[in-house]
């Protein structure tokens, strides 16, 4: 009996699967269908394409090496 049970579970496992499967690729292909219907009707103009725009960038400089001061001592208490 148990045996039954357990291919009656897997059984509906495997229905439930394939239902909502089927449902999201059904919805995924009207949404393909819409959108396709949407793109078709008349041919466009193409826009004209905007002239590139170029930033002018400097190149980095190096740091000058700073002069060094002379040591000071530190006194710890």
């Amino acid at each position: 009996m148990e045996a039954i049970g357990i291919l009656y579970l897997f059984i509906l496992f495997i229905a439930c699967f394939i239902a909502v499967h089927a449902v999201k690729l059904a919805l995924l292909g009207l949404k393909s269908l819409r959108r396709t219907e949407e793109k078709k009707p008349g041919p466009q103009e193409k826009p004209e394409r905007p002239e590139p725009v170029y930033y002018i960038v400097e190149k980095k400089q190096k740091r000058r090496r700073q002069e060094y001061r002379a040591p000071r001592e530190i006194k710890f208490k």
